[in-house]
Order: C-alpha cells, then sequence, then structure tokens
C-alpha cells in the first residue's frame, strides 16, 4: 500500500512545481513597465488598468493616485516651526495680552464705582448726619427757590459772602473754572447746577450779589433770605456761620463760614464734599465721574 502512494505524491509535486512558473509568468505580465505610468496619467488608462488589476485578483483597497507623498507631507521647516513656536502663535499671546489688560482696566473702574456708590449710601445711612434737605430762599430775580429746584441735575452748592477778603473769591475762582471743565466734559449739557448762597444776607442783597457773582462766572445762581431762612439751611446742609443776627445798616463785622463745595445728586442726597485741597482738575475728576455712575445706570438727568 505504501509503494502504490509514494508514486502519486510524487506525480502532485511535480504537477504542482509546473504551476508556479506559470502563475508568476502572467502576473508579470499583468503588471506594466515603469514606462507604462506615463500613460496613466489620463482617466480612460487609470479605468483600464483598475480593472486588469481585478482580473488579476491584485486589485487595491486604495485609488490610484499620482501626487507624491512628498507633496502633501508637511516640509521640515513647517515642522520645525511649529515645533519651535508650541501651540500658541504671536496673535494668540497678543490677543491674550490686550483681552487680560482690558478686563483688568474694567474691574478697576468697577470697583472704584461700586467704592463711590457704597460712600454715598453710607451718607443716607440710619444714625448718621444728613446733609441737605428742605429750605426756602430767593434767587437775584427774587423768585422762591426750594430744594425741590436742585433736584434733576447735579448741584455745586457753597456758602460765602460778598465782603469775604481772599477765601471767598480764591474758592469762586475756582468754582467757575470747575464750571467750565464740567461744561466740555458732558459736550454742552445743562446737567450742573452751581449755587452760591450767602451767609451774610443783611449786607447780600439780591442786586449786589447778582454784581458780585458776575465778575466769576454767569451760570452761578445766586440765593438770599432772610436770617433765619439762611441759617435754617446752613442747618440743612451743616454748615458753620457765625454772622452776627441784629446789626446796624453800614456796621462792620466779621462773618465765619465752612468752606466746602456740596455735591448733590439729582435726587437732592449729599454724595460728596469738594474742599480748598482739591483743584479745579482734582474736583472736576470726581464730580465728572459721579455723573457718568449715575448715566451708567440708567437714571434720568434734567437739561431745561
Amino acid at each position: 500500500m505504501a509503494s502504490t502512494m509514494r508514486p502519486l505524491v510524487q506525480m502532485i509535486g511535480r504537477a504542482s512545481r509546473s504551476s508556479v512558473p506559470s502563475l508568476e509568468r502572467s502576473t508579470l505580465r499583468s503588471i506594466p513597465s515603469q514606462n507604462a505610468f506615463v500613460s496613466l496619467r489620463t482617466k480612460p488608462a487609470r479605468s483600464a488598468y483598475t480593472q486588469t488589476l481585478r482580473h488579476n485578483g491584485l486589485s487595491s483597497q486604495r485609488s490610484f493616485s499620482t501626487t507624491t507623498f512628498r507633496a502633501r507631507a508637511r516640509t521640515m521647516g513647517q515642522l520645525k516651526a511649529r515645533n519651535s513656536t508650541g501651540p500658541f502663535s504671536w496673535k494668540s499671546a497678543l490677543l491674550f495680552v490686550i483681552t487680560g489688560a482690558a478686563m483688568i482696566v474694567y474691574f478697576r473702574v468697577e470697583k472704584e464705582r461700586l467704592a463711590r456708590k457704597r460712600i454715598a449710601e453710607m451718607s443716607k445711612g440710619v444714625g448718621r448726619p444728613k446733609v441737605g434737605g428742605p429750605f426756602v430762599l430767593k434767587d437775584l430775580d427774587g423768585k422762591q427757590f426750594t430744594e425741590e429746584d436742585l433736584k434733576g441735575k447735579y448741584s455745586f452748592v457753597y456758602f460765602g459772602f460778598t465782603h469775604c477778603p481772599d477765601i471767598c473769591p480764591d474758592e469762586l475762582d475756582k468754582m467757575a473754572e470747575i464750571i467750565d471743565k464740567v461744561k466740555e466734559a458732558t459736550k454742552g449739557e445743562n446737567i450742573f447746577l452751581p449755587v452760591f448762597v450767602t451767609c451774610d444776607p443783611a449786607r447780600d442783597t439780591p442786586e449786589v450779589l447778582h454784581s458780585y457773582l458776575q465778575e466769576f462766572h454767569g451760570d452761578i445762581i445766586g440765593l438770599t433770605g432772610t436770617y433765619e431762612q439762611v441759617k435754617n439751611m446752613c442747618k440743612q446742609y451743616r454748615v458753620y456761620f457765625s454772622t452776627p443776627q441784629h446789626v446796624n445798616p453800614g456796621e462792620d463785622y466779621l462773618v465765619d463760614h465752612s468752606i466746602y463745595f456740596y455735591l448733590m445728586d439729582p435726587e437732592g442726597d449729599f454724595v460728596e464734599c469738594i474742599g480748598r485741597q482739591d483743584t479745579p482738575d482734582s474736583a472736576t475728576k470726581v464730580i465728572m465721574e459721579h455723573i457718568n455712575d449715575w448715566k451708567r445706570e440708567g437714571k434720568p438727568l434734567r437739561k431745561d
């Protein structure tokens, strides 16, 4: 039995060896030469070549492409540049710096605004002396003027007298500069009301006040009244003055008073004091900060 199977195995081996060269020759004949790739640049030639590969069982899953690998890949210079700069470019770094600086400025401005608002609210708190309140005086035309006439605008109130030798003229010169600077900063909006209240009603009649205030600025509103009326307003604003009550006409006497400008908001509430240490520029800065805060909150302002 073994002798019978040996010739059969030898015959199968010779047949398999003879079929391999024929398969290799047929496969080699089906693969084009290097020169043939030139003719494959057209679409019909590529289609015919693909069908030949499929017929011989050698088709590829990828479509044929004449684009070289070097053209598709990044150049070494691009790769080195990316590795040297990392994931961030100079544009992204500049944007990051600008955004950070803007946020710092915003939060600083907002912090200052909240601090000003907190101080203004504290002045209205329970148990603290209130600055400002109801009063009745007369303007330079003889018309009645009350606290309601101050509302709707930011008012800038100063107490003095026309016979003051030095302090009042200096402060009124500063007041005149502040008026012009605020008017320039608000672009001419009529939202700032400068007021001069006399502490010497016996000598500061409407005619005397009008002539005196015109020497400093035409926008200053002068107010006067009886001794009791002036005293009441000074009490409302916590202003000290030592004017004698009963004086004879032509009698000379001294007057002492507090030296402050009182900034009041459009609702008639006290906001801040401007003292002798303040310059026109610093005072204007404080006033404009409060005006801009008021506008930012969308609150109304009277412009008549």
